[in-house]
């Protein structure tokens, strides 16, 4: 017997509506993270451009809420800072007391002058040296019969406190000195110096280290010459003018004057 045949159900048409459903649902759920999301990153994002403007010195005005450059008084000073690095003062000379060293014009020069004539005095020593105020400045004469020894420009030990004297004298000013060694004209020959004008600068330097290493003068203020016999200044024909000659000028130089030779 022949078996009866089922109908076929019917399509349903409604399914997609169950997918469409499921779809609704994570696109919402999408939207609710993004969101979330927006909000936090918007935060972070204040915070991260807050840092900024405080760092390029940027505010957002009260009123306005525009962004504004901050005033160049509430920066700070860098362009003061900068100065200060590349000029730095510069230390002012000292003596070896600690005092600041001062340009002697032609009120101190007289003073030292009579200080230097007193002590001269004490010492019996007026004939060893002479001093006098000229338009270089300063120059004291160390005769060669005080501090060497004939063909020699090792300075004497008896002429020491002399010469501390000279250097105490002249240590509280900031003025160049100059040591300018003379001779007189009866040739030099030995080993040692072959002419006086090595004599004359070998003794202009004896005294400028005893300057420095016995009393603390700085060498950049310092200079040493040798004129040999060509600088007389008394004439060569006789004994007494040769032994004027025969000399070491002390000179602490007059303001504006650094550069000026003496003259014949």
């Amino acid at each position: 017997m022949a078996r009866k045949k089922e109908p076929e159900k019917a399509a349903n048409h409604e399914r997609w509506l169950v997918s469409y459903a499921d779809f609704i649902t994570l696109l919402f759920a999408v939207f609710v993270t993004l969101y979330a999301m927006s909000q936090t990153d918007k935060q972070k994002v204040e915070q991260v451009a807050a840092s900024y403007r405080s760092a390029f010195g940027v505010t957002t005005g009260a009123s306005s809420g525009k962004p504004s450059i901050m005033k160049s008084a509430e920066l700070l000073p860098i362009p003061s800072m900068r100065r200060s690095i590349k000029n730095p003062e510069k230390p002012k000379p000292q003596t070896s007391d600690g005092k600041e060293k001062i340009q002697a014009t032609k009120k101190e020069f007289k003073e030292i002058l009579v200080s230097i004539e007193k002590f001269l005095a004490t010492q019996n020593a007026l004939d060893k040296i002479n001093v006098e105020i000229t338009k270089r400045g300063l120059v004291i004469s160390v005769k060669e019969a005080g501090f060497f020894d004939s063909g020699s420009a090792t300075v004497k030990p008896a002429s020491y406190a002399i010469l501390a004297k000279i250097a105490e004298s002249l240590l509280p000013y900031n003025n160049p000195i100059s040591f300018e060694g003379h001779t007189d004209n009866i040739p030099m020959r030995s080993a040692a110096f072959p002419s006086n004008w090595e004599l004359s600068t070998g003794r202009a330097t004896s005294l400028a280290h005893f300057f420095i290493d016995r009393h603390g003068f700085v060498p950049q203020k310092l200079s040493v010459t040798g004129y040999g016999e060509f600088r007389p200044i008394a004439e060569n024909s006789s004994d007494e003018g040769r032994k004027q000659n025969r000399r070491v000028d002390i000179v602490l130089m007059g303001t504006g004057n650094e550069t000026e030779e003496p003259t014949e």
